[in-house]
């Protein structure tokens, strides 16, 4: 076996390993909310107590409330099982065409080719790098851009609940309530409740409005927000005391995050300098003696040390990732 198909039979074994491993963190269950939702879509609201002469009125209103859970949970899953770009670029907010994000990936893994053949790396190491950096990078950056986006709108959400809990307590109807969180609220809160606002106008209904934005905002807290209004619109009920409960319930969770936040930082500051350490070192290596580690450079095998280096931390940085990563 010459040289030339070891370093293919290498580099294809590597790709293999990585994407599995990659393949492998990525794939979870169901998260804590949905587990909720699916508990209470099978039959556990029919637990609650009946109020002695109203029987047939209790059952009815939980029939009502086990259908639209039901419903909405059907609506999600299906709308889960595959997130189409265009999806993808309008929850980060951007203003772009799919097509553009695909020529911004090709100039990005041009530019990275280039690089990486002018720094001296042969050409498979090049153009396996350059493949990684047009599809990779780019979505990467799409990715962070969303959870941005996510954790601002969660920052913001509990006041705007709080808005029309004192909008409906002081006799405003909930569409005025809506209108005036699309012109006073933060973003992103008041871009996405326009869309509400602009769809009522238009004759959407306000179900369908909040299934839009949960499609661009698919967070509990929006799951939550949804299910309160859809369920309070088929049977009824104190709409203000069920949103004032909703931004206690949004508010207790974000001091939950902010407790696991910190009590995590240790595990993190010990996987970032664990994750940094490698390529620390080789740095440091590569300014005090150069030809020591020209070597990896200038030679094939070298390369595939490179090339395979990358990948393997790569996947204990996704390992990382995962084991500090806590959802509730």
């Amino acid at each position: 076996m010459d040289q030339t198909t070891l370093m293919v039979f290498g580099i294809a074994m590597l790709a293999a390993l990585c994407i599995a491993a990659v393949g492998f963190l990525l794939v979870g269950g169901k998260t804590e909310s949905q587990k909720r939702v699916a508990r209470v879509a099978r039959g556990n609201t029919a637990r609650l107590p009946a109020v002695e002469g109203d029987s047939d009125n209790n059952e009815k209103r939980r029939k009502q409330m086990q259908e639209t859970l039901k419903g909405l949970e059907e609506k999600q899953q299906e709308k889960k099982r595959r997130i189409s770009l265009a999806t993808r670029i309008e929850r980060a907010g951007l203003d772009i065409t799919t097509r553009t994000f695909h020529v911004l990936s090709a100039v990005t893994g041009t530019l990275a080719v280039g690089l990486m053949m002018l720094s001296g790396l042969s050409l498979p190491v090049a153009a396996l790098g350059g493949f990684a950096a047009a599809f990779g990078l780019p979505r990467w950056v799409l990715s962070y851009l969303i959870k941005r986006r996510q954790k601002a709108f969660v920052e913001e959400f509990a006041n705007a609940i709080d808005v029309i809990v004192r909008g409906v307590k002081s006799g405003l109807p909930v569409n005025d309530c809506l209108r005036l969180i699309s012109t006073e609220a933060a973003e992103p809160v008041r871009s996405e409740f326009q869309g509400i606002v602009e769809g009522q106008k238009v004759g959407v209904t306000l179900e369908q409005s909040l299934a839009r934005i949960y499609e661009r905002m698919p967070l509990a807290e929006v799951n939550f927000f949804q299910i309160v209004l859809s369920i309070q619109q088929k049977t009824g009920g104190n709409l203000s005391e069920a949103l004032s409960n909703l931004s206690k319930v949004l508010r207790e969770r974000k001091k939950m995050r902010g407790k696991i936040q910190a009590m995590s930082q240790e595990a993190k500051a010990s996987a970032g300098i664990i994750g940094s350490l490698p390529p620390g070192v080789m740095a440091l290596i590569y300014i005090t003696t150069p030809d020591y580690m020209s070597v990896l450079f200038s030679t094939t095998i070298g390369n595939m040390i490179i090339v395979g280096g990358l990948m393997w931390m790569g996947i204990g940085v996704f390992m990382m990732k995962k084991m500090i990563d806590f959802k509730f």
